[in-house]
């Protein structure tokens, strides 16, 4: 039942010392305000690092040949060579059911302003793909399509440009798809336009200031032959790719007579490795920035509690006087903890509410920057919310139960005494 006699004495009380309550609501306050603030951010780094991920086969591996370091089978060490197509049809073969995805790669030929379309001209990477590479690594279509399968199989000269590209050889509203550049000396039809889904994964460069072929077209237009640069591999969700990755790898070694404990002819790069390094860093960055947070709310509680001890000693006449009245022992808890709640729980919510106006503007100042940050839309949950709130309500119990302790040892008789 509520009574508004209690309250009205509770608020008197807080009013009483209008400067030491509100120092010591500060403390709260200060505490709230950080631990939202920082959990706030905690987010926005989560949200910047892993969600623009998020789309990214994590579940892959890269693998590139280099020179040999090891003799084998009458072979010296520093041989250089290739994976071939041969290779990568013999690895799709042998682990068809562990492979989700895989896309043979090659890098063109790079040279000074390479891709002329009419007057205009630019320095941009080449590279030949297969179709699924889109999938282990998307890219998001802003016109036309990707590379298929039929380009692939009749080595269409057709080509996918990235959108610094497009800006910088096309005019605003010009028809991009059905449009010829000339790469590297051969004429291809643009049949789409891509951006980068992740700012912060580039395997081979920024995908908006690529030109991407056919895998099997820039093998012909450059000589390469039969010769894989890369493979590319996504393992099914249940397959752990990096024993995937030492079973290929021993099969490739295999295939090319090099000696299987030869750790540099062959190398490899597993994206699950990065990012589960990554999960980990934001964890670890979650879990410091609530022990900081909950540490600076601790040291406000404590000043609470402080302070609740002292007003219990200035008010033992009173305290007394209730209780040779014949008040009973929870009304005397009730008082000091209720005093206790109510300062804390006032600090607790402004600061919660200041905090979250902060984020906001935050959240607004990031959202109109036009840099490729690592941080994004630093907005807590309502879960994190209520469990800020219930962090206060809780602390003020607390920082009430010492000084209602305290007041429970007060005798009547030694009150009455006390000058």
């Amino acid at each position: 039942m509520f009574d508004i006699d209690a309250w009205h004495e509770i608020w008197l009380t807080i009013a009483r010392n209008k400067s030491r309550s509100l120092l010591t609501a500060f403390g709260v306050f200060w505490g709230v305000f950080m631990l939202v603030v920082m959990a706030g951010f905690g987010v926005g780094i989560r949200r910047g690092i892993l969600d623009e991920v998020e789309h990214f086969e994590a579940n892959s591996t890269f693998m590139f040949s280099d020179r040999t370091s090891e003799p084998y089978k009458g072979f010296q060490r520093g041989r250089s060579w290739n994976m071939t197509t041969a290779d990568l049809a013999a690895v799709r073969h042998q682990f068809a059911h562990k492979i989700k995805y895989s896309s043979a790669v090659l890098w063109g030929r790079y040279s000074t302003n390479n891709v002329v379309r009419a007057d205009k001209y630019g320095t941009f990477r080449v590279m030949g793909f297969e179709p699924d590479y889109n999938r282990i690594n998307p890219m998001r279509m802003l016109q036309g399509r990707f590379i298929n399968e039929i380009d692939i199989r009749e080595c269409r000269k057709v080509c996918v440009i990235g959108k610094r590209v497009a800006n910088d050889l096309f005019a605003p509203n010009e028809p991009i798809v059905g449009s010829l550049l000339r790469v590297n000396g051969v004429y291809y039809m643009v049949v789409g336009v891509c951006e980068s889904v992740s700012k912060q994964i580039n395997l081979f460069g920024d995908s908006e200031e690529m030109v991407n072929v056919p895998f099997t077209t820039l093998q012909q237009t450059q000589s390469s032959g039969n010769q894989v640069h890369c493979m590319a591999l996504a393992a099914d969700a249940s397959v752990d790719v990096a024993q995937l990755e030492e079973e290929v790898k021993t099969l490739i070694k295999a295939r090319n007579n090099i000696s299987p404990t030869d750790q540099q002819a062959l190398q490899s790069f597993n994206a699950k490795q990065i990012f589960d390094m990554f999960r980990a860093l934001v964890v670890g960055i979650n879990l410091l920035i609530w022990i900081v947070g909950l540490g600076t709310l601790l040291s406000g509680v404590v000043g609470v509690s402080n302070i609740m001890l002292v007003t219990v000693r200035e008010r033992t006449q009173e305290i007394g006087v209730r209780r040779a009245l014949g008040a009973s022992p929870w009304v005397i808890i009730k008082q000091v903890m209720s005093e206790s709640l109510v300062l804390t729980a006032l600090a607790g919510v402004l600061g919660l509410l200041l905090g979250v106006g902060v984020l906001v503007v935050v959240s607004q100042v990031v959202a109109a920057s036009s840099g490729d940050m690592p941080f994004r839309d630093p907005q807590i949950s309502f879960g994190i919310a209520v469990a800020a709130l219930v962090v206060v309500i809780v602390a003020g119990v607390l920082a009430g139960w010492l000084p209602a302790k305290r007041a429970l040892q007060i005798k009547a008789i030694d009150a009455l005494r006390d000058e």
